[in-house]
């Protein structure tokens, strides 16, 4: 009976150690699973920090757009507006944070306001390069080494560049101002439609920025 009793205490020792071994494991994997943290809850939550900021280095800026002309979400002036109701003079732009390898810019300006199926486009400008100055964009005339910039496309008007607001009387229209940043030159002759130059662009955007202005015609 003794030598049962004996061997019953050593199984007894052995399982508690196996089990202490297995939790430690347990923890073991648990403290070093990637990708995971602890939530306040306490639960486990996914980890969403980028490699840069788990490096401690900070997070790239994003590109942004501006006009010294109006901010985002304000009223466009009144010279902005088409013939008719102001002088049609394109606004001053101005970007920042571009993303690295960026060739040259395009821009498109529409009314998704307007009353039809499909925005009013108001402005397709291509071929800009990344270090024009907010003048610029109003003259929008230079050639560098022969090549053509500021390249006008052909707006809802029919006509090619700038076709400022001029909405029906009553609400105001939105007016959106979406910059491109490719990584390529874009190879379209002058006039070509909104549509032309997003398929001409298409798989060459490194980046967007969005500024949005409003006009209303009492």
């Amino acid at each position: 009976m003794r030598r049962d009793a004996a061997a019953g205490t050593s199984r007894r020792v052995r399982g508690l150690r196996a089990a202490a071994a297995l939790a430690a494991l347990v923890a073991v994997a648990a403290a070093g699973a990637p990708g995971c943290r602890r939530s306040a809850s306490g639960t486990g939550a996914a980890d969403t920090a980028s490699p840069g900021e788990a490096a401690g280095t900070p997070a790239t800026a994003r590109m942004t757009l501006t006009s010294p002309d109006f901010a985002d979400g304000q009223p466009i002036p009144r010279v902005h507006a088409y013939t008719g109701e102001g002088e049609n003079r394109p606004p001053r732009l101005a970007w920042s944070n571009l993303p690295p390898g960026t060739v040259e810019l395009a821009l498109i300006v529409d009314d998704p306001d307007a009353p039809r199926p499909e925005p009013w486009v108001h402005d397709v400008l291509y071929n800009i390069p990344v270090d024009a100055t907010p003048e610029a964009m109003v003259l929008r005339d230079a050639a560098v080494d022969s090549v053509l910039r500021f390249v006008p496309g052909t707006n809802s008007w029919g006509e090619r560049g700038w076709g400022g607001p001029f909405p029906p009387p009553g609400a105001p229209h939105r007016y959106v101002f979406t910059l491109y940043a490719l990584d390529t030159t874009v190879n379209l002759p002058p006039g070509a439609t909104k549509e032309q130059l997003l398929a001409a662009i298409d798989g060459h955007v490194l980046g967007t920025a969005v500024l949005t202005g409003t006009y209303r015609r009492e």
